[in-house]
């Protein structure tokens, strides 16, 4: 079976062997059983990725979509022991995202924002989410893709700098370095919304 290195697969990894990408190569050795579990196991946390950073459910479903069909075309030249699937995967999404996010341009329209259903109390704290979200994800389009992209897995995501390090192809201090500049980038963007947006000094 062929196994040459996939396209924009991250960096080695260490550890215990991924499952995720023995999956893959069952996929690529004709395991139809094999893409439908790696799928269930996969899209959700891509999905809840992906809906965080656009704040748009169906681009978001759209843009996973996509990254599991880029998943399936690379199969047939994963190397197992060499990037984790799931790495490889929130790289994808992530620049998908932003590819998204900087087409939209900086501002999104009024009618993006869901009105509340009604004037039960829980209704204007989901819009106020909403714009929190929206407002994130503007500035995220606005500042230095590398930067953006360091933050949203970092803060997003939830993943370890040693991760993002592997998913951006990166030194670890290269990643501290990008979610500091981002974090500054992002702040003094939102400065004058904080109050607007509820949000509270720390």
């Amino acid at each position: 079976m062929r196994q040459a290195s996939a396209p924009d697969a991250a960096a080695p990894c260490e550890g215990a062997p991924d499952p995720h990408g023995a999956l893959l190569l069952a996929y690529a050795n004709g395991d139809a059983r094999a893409a439908r579990d790696l799928t269930l196991a996969l899209a959700p946390r891509a999905l809840s990725q992906a809906q965080r950073m656009l704040a748009d459910r169906a681009e978001a479903e759209d843009v996973v979509q996509e990254a599991l069909m880029r998943l399936w075309r690379i199969a047939p030249d994963w190397r197992q022991g060499e990037a984790r699937v799931t790495t490889w995967l929130y790289r994808v999404v992530a620049n998908l995202c932003l590819d998204r996010l900087r087409r939209r341009g900086r501002a999104a329209p009024l009618d993006a924002v869901p009105e509340p259903a009604d004037d039960a109390p829980g209704a204007a704290e989901g819009l106020l989410e909403a714009a929190r979200h929206r407002a994130l994800a503007e500035a995220l389009a606005a500042i230095p893709e590398r930067q953006a992209h360091a933050v949203a897995l970092r803060h997003l995501e939830g993943l370890g700098n040693p991760e993002i390090a592997a998913a951006m192809d990166i030194g670890v201090e290269a990643v501290e370095s990008l979610t500091a500049r981002g974090k500054r980038a992002l702040a003094a963007i939102l400065a004058e919304r904080r109050a607007e947006l509820g949000w509270t000094d720390e």
